[in-house]
């Protein structure tokens, strides 16, 4: 079946409306076409013309209703793909600050490079940490102690680095609530919450049993600040 000459021309005069579109935008909008995965609008005027002129060729073959909600499907994905990549940065601070209610221990990057955590239920601020000794790195849980002048690891969490906690000298003495307690100096290669990270840190092994490890001023010490607001605390890289 003979295409007509107007169904040609329509496709044309689409074409070239379509060139003409990419070339303002591309003037307009010179980051467009840069390469560097962005969305870009000039890739989306083409297809759209390509659509649009492909649809007028065939308009005899396809029923015009499916033309159509064609059109409006690929307009509605575009619009979607559009405003999610425009909003992306607030949808994924939205995702944090939901993830942040779900698992109050996971700290919250900002836009700022500051990292956020939320109190827990009963009060105290518990952060989950990676912990690198001898090129393992290993997720730890700490509570957040400013009262205390170390990183101080249960013995628990300190065989999970792989300290030789019997063979450790339990040599510094530590005043606390509880009484006197014994600790063996050891050194942390890093320590890293969220995007913040410490290396050398000072830290000290627990001569007795504890449910959390302790996150101490030999890390929060070496930040350039942290504040306590309600139930968020803030720490500054």
């Amino acid at each position: 079946m003979k295409i007509p000459r107007l169904s040609w021309l329509l496709f044309i005069t689409a074409m070239v409306l379509g060139a003409l579109a990419v070339i303002y935008l591309v003037g307009r909008y010179p980051d467009a076409v840069d390469g560097q995965g962005k969305i870009s609008l000039v890739y989306g005027v083409l297809l759209l013309a390509f659509l649009v002129g492909s649809a007028i060729v065939n308009r005899r073959r396809i029923r015009p209703s499916l033309i159509v909600y064609g059109i409006l499907g690929w307009a509605a994905m575009g619009f979607v793909l559009f405003t999610g990549y425009s909003y992306r940065y607030e949808l994924a601070q939205f995702g944090n600050k939901l993830m942040g209610e779900l698992n109050p221990s996971g700290a919250i990057t900002e836009p700022s490079g500051n990292v956020t955590i939320r109190a827990n239920q009963s009060g105290h601020f518990v952060v989950e940490a990676v912990v690198v000794r001898a090129g393992q790195a290993v997720r730890l849980r700490f509570l957040v102690d400013t009262g205390a002048s170390d990183v101080v690891l249960s013995p628990g969490d300190a065989a999970r680095l792989g300290f030789d906690v019997k063979g450790l000298s339990y040599t510094r003495r530590y005043r606390t609530a509880n009484g006197l307690v014994f600790g063996a100096p050891v050194r942390i290669e890093r320590m890293a919450i969220g995007p913040i990270f410490i290396d050398k840190v000072r830290a000290s092994v627990n001569g007795a049993p504890m449910g959390l490890s302790l996150l101490g001023m030999s890390f929060l010490g070496r930040l350039s600040g942290f504040d306590v607001s309600q139930d968020t605390l803030t720490l500054r890289p």
